[in-house]
């Protein structure tokens, strides 16, 4: 053994150190794979868990703030933004020095971006939402009180005085909590990029890739615990009132409720905290793979300086170079963003969805959306690292699979475009929507907000003042309305109908049914193809070239694939509005969607994108053909090829 092997070997010895190691010797005993994985994966859990907040939380933002889709969609671009830098660039760095640090680093930006989300909650409160509660308006003196008291009672009815009537949101629609939601994901994009690229590169570096598949999938379903975990504490927030001080006087199933959609925020935040220290403990090198390298610098299988390539512009430019002119690497990209066109949309707004067109409140989309998305995506995960581990297949059958896949995304996205609720568009019509209508001429409905009321002819109107009802019963301690005298219900009474409070009820168990089921499908199917995709990912390239490729591959999405879809789909989505919520000075947020529009633009669109990726993972098919996955193929493919040379050489002979 030469000197630089014995100083290669100290060196590798120091870097597997558990960093609590300094201080305390016994410590080193969890620095290995099954303490990574179980932290790593619980990480990994709370980060998913942030992104499906978001989504669950959405539609409670919007209405706080009065902001529309296509707004949201701008907040994401900041988030890409960073992403794209740090992704190429920091990635190449880290993935020269101590990665369990840059993965803490990533999960303290990720943190420090969930407190920034819950900011604008404590600068502004709870907004009009807090006027349906007992303490609004309460004043020392008796007249004023039962003046505001009946003030408030009045302004959602039909009012000729328009001192009753209800006016705008002066408060609603600033910029500045959408300035500070686009800070806040220009910090998480930090955070996405180390972690995301990192966490599963440092597992692979530092297992057997025989074990690879089984540990990622672990992972994985750890990981995807995050989905059910962010949809349930979106649901549980939601159902607590935006000012939890406050004494609401409204149910949570009314659509003015606004739920405490800051809350969640707090506790991933710290939760997060918590972990990164754990991550940053880990050593640069766990010390069982230390000691595989050293062995096989030993057997002449490895020399000590092979991978130590110190860091340059030059080193960077050639990596980059490498990985562009890699027809299966660039091929594989390109396959998979049009697979992140036709699945990203449904992450995005399949809450808002099942909302609009099922009726749902949001909790039950949160509840149906994280419970199926946990269990289906979970079983696929860990049956995708099995099947790995155990059969360890070729990269064209990966391959094969992924084609699989692309076409039962299709189907699936051809009968979602089938299921509507023709229950719940029997009772929503243009007329009963209209804010224009002669009946209510003199309503001063113009910024009353959406809060659906049931009339007697089995319509949903936008609002007791668009039904033209000018008095309200409160019936059983005030939990349930009845509206009368309402000008724009046929009724027989010369006076107007009368309506109740909530939208009418509908009947779409059984669409709704087919949905779950498709959906679990659909989720099981996709996951099946995580672990192996990831191996096919990490394979096609050097192994001194895995981090880079995986940082430029997230750049590549975010600069086709997640900058513009929240923006494009947003459009879309906002483009199916049948109302708009007003403020003082612009139109807020969509209060209904056109059911028939949204589920044809959304999943027709969709469709395609997945057409084109299962077209070009046909392609894929022919490039991969002689790509090795595990080191049983290449072990394999060598003592085939000595044989071949050792049988020629007998022949010769």
């Amino acid at each position: 053994m030469t000197q630089e092997d014995i100083k290669s070997n100290q060196k590798e010895s120091d870097e597997s150190i558990f960093a609590l190691n300094l201080f305390s010797h016994p410590f080193n005993r969890f620095a290995n794979k099954n303490v990574y994985v179980v932290i790593s994966g619980i990480s990994g859990a709370v980060f998913m868990s942030r992104f499906t907040y978001f989504y669950g939380t959405i539609s409670t933002i919007e209405k706080r703030f009065k902001i529309p889709n296509r707004i949201i969609g701008l907040w994401s671009i900041g988030h890409e933004m960073v992403m794209i830098f740090v992704a190429i660039c920091v990635t190449y760095l880290a993935g020269k020095g101590h990665k369990p640090r840059w993965i803490g680093i990533g999960l303290i930006a990720t943190s420090i971006s969930c407190l920034l989300m819950a900011f604008p909650h404590f600068i502004y409160g709870g907004g009009s939402a807090e006027s349906f509660t007992l303490e609004y308006g309460s004043d020392h003196n008796t007249y004023d009180r039962d003046h505001t008291l009946e003030r408030e009672k009045r302004k959602d009815l039909c009012n000729s005085d328009i001192d009753y009537a209800a006016k705008c949101d002066t408060d609603e629609g600033h910029t500045e909590p959408q300035i500070i939601f686009f800070a806040a994901q220009m910090i998480a994009g930090i955070g996405s990029a180390l972690f995301s690229s990192l966490s599963s590169i440092y597992m692979d570096d530092n297992v057997k890739k025989e074990n690879t598949p089984f540990l990622i999938s672990i992972m994985f379903f750890l990981g995807m615990t995050g989905p059910l975990l962010g949809f349930a504490l979106a649901g549980l927030c939601v159902k607590l009132f935006v000012s939890p001080s406050l004494t609401p006087t409204i149910a949570d199933n009314d659509p003015r409720w606004v739920g405490s959609w800051w809350l969640g925020w707090i506790v991933l935040s710290s939760i997060l905290i918590m972990f990164s220290i754990m991550v940053c403990l880990f050593p640069k090198i766990m010390p069982s793979a230390a000691r595989r390298k050293r062995l096989a610098i030993l057997q002449g299988k490895s020399q000590a300086n092979e991978d130590v390539i110190p860091a340059s512009w030059n080193d960077f430019l050639g990596t980059i170079k490498r990985l562009l002119t890699n027809k299966i690497y660039v091929l594989y990209n390109i396959t998979g963003l049009f697979s992140v066109y036709g699945m990203e949309p449904y992450f995005m707004y399949t809450p808002k969805y099942i909302e609009s067109l099922y009726q749902k409140t949001p909790t039950e989309s949160n509840f149906y959306t994280g419970t199926v998305g946990f269990i289906f995506t979970g079983i696929g995960t860990i049956l995708s690292g099995f099947v790995m581990s155990r059969y360890k297949p070729s990269a064209k059958k990966i391959v094969i699979w992924n084609c699989v896949i692309s076409f039962v995304c299709v189907m699936c996205n051809l009968t979602y475009s089938q299921l509507g609720c023709t229950a719940k568009e029997s009772v929503f019509d243009a007329n009963t929507l209209s804010i224009q209508s002669s009946c209510i001429e003199n309503c001063n409905c113009d910024f009353v907000q959406y809060a659906p009321v049931c009339g007697e002819d089995n319509k949903t109107y936008i609002s007791a003042c668009h039904a033209g009802c000018r008095d309200r019963i409160d019936l059983e301690g005030n939990s349930t309305k009845l509206y009368i005298n309402c000008t724009c219900i046929a009724s027989a009474l010369p006076e107007g109908g009368s309506a109740t409070e909530g939208a009418c009820p509908i009947d779409c168990k059984k669409e709704f049914t087919v949905f779950l089921v498709t959906m679990s499908f659909l989720r099981l199917m996709v996951a099946t193809g995580m672990a192996s995709n990831f191996l096919l990912c990490m394979r096609c390239v050097a192994e001194k070239d895995k981090t880079v490729s995986l940082g430029l591959s997230m750049a590549f999405y975010s600069i086709l694939g997640f900058m513009p879809i929240p923006v494009v789909f947003g459009a879309l989505v906002d483009s199916t509005c049948d109302l708009w919520g007003k403020t003082c000075t612009t139109s807020g947020n969509c209060w209904l969607y056109n059911g028939p529009s949204l589920r044809y633009l959304l999943n027709l669109t969709t469709s395609f994108s997945n057409s084109i990726a299962f077209c070009l993972n046909i392609v894929l098919c022919y490039f991969v053909r002689n790509l090795s996955i595990f080191d049983e193929e290449n072990s394999s493919r060598n003592r085939k090829t000595s044989e071949d040379t050792q049988r020629l050489e007998t022949t010769n002979f």
